[in-house]
């Protein structure tokens, strides 16, 4: 199970950033932040403090579900802003998975998160608009219905520089968002 994905899950359901965890478990924003992106372990008291802040409590968050979920509608989507765009984690999860799909909407001027130079692939479809995909140096236009596919070795992101709103359908193996 990945706990801190688990956490940030539940406080963004709740609508609280992080200061106002930290302030309502008595504990700090970094350690929230770590805790978030499994750097660091809670102890079972601190786990208990965090989900009583988050409305919860220890047995509603180690539930077990019997069956994988094969479909997930919108009320399963994980919704967060990086920066200038939305990120809508359209699998729950995917932490366990081989790949992690994600639909990112980066406004008019807006630019997406940047990615790390890493040993996985990536892949992305325009839904919508289009937008200028840098890597490394390179950059690329890519319109509606057109598609990338790139190793991760560079860094790279996409940036929108049209009117309307780039919705990209974007995958990444292993997953990294």
């Amino acid at each position: 199970m990945d706990i801190g994905h688990k956490i940030k899950q539940l406080r963004v359901k709740n609508g609280l950033t992080l200061e106002e965890l930290a302030s309502r478990s008595e504990l700090t924003k970094g350690f929230l932040s770590q805790l978030e992106r499994n750097l660091t372990s809670p102890s079972i008291s601190t786990l208990e403090d965090i989900l009583e802040a988050l409305g919860s409590s220890l047995s509603d968050f180690f539930k077990g579900e019997n069956d994988e979920q094969t479909v997930f509608q919108k009320k399963d989507f994980f919704v967060d802003k990086k920066g200038d765009c939305t990120i809508n984690w359209i699998v729950p999860n995917t932490q366990k998975n081989h790949m992690e799909p994600i639909l990112i909407e980066i406004p008019e001027g807006g630019k997406s998160f940047s990615v790390s130079p890493h040993g996985g692939e990536e892949f992305g479809y325009v839904i919508d608009g289009s937008a200028i995909l840098i890597v490394g140096e390179r950059r690329y236009s890519v319109k509606k219905g057109e598609t990338f596919y790139m190793s991760g070795r560079d860094f790279h992101y996409i940036i929108n520089e049209k009117k309307a709103t780039a919705k990209i359908i974007w995958v990444s193996t292993p997953p990294l968002f």
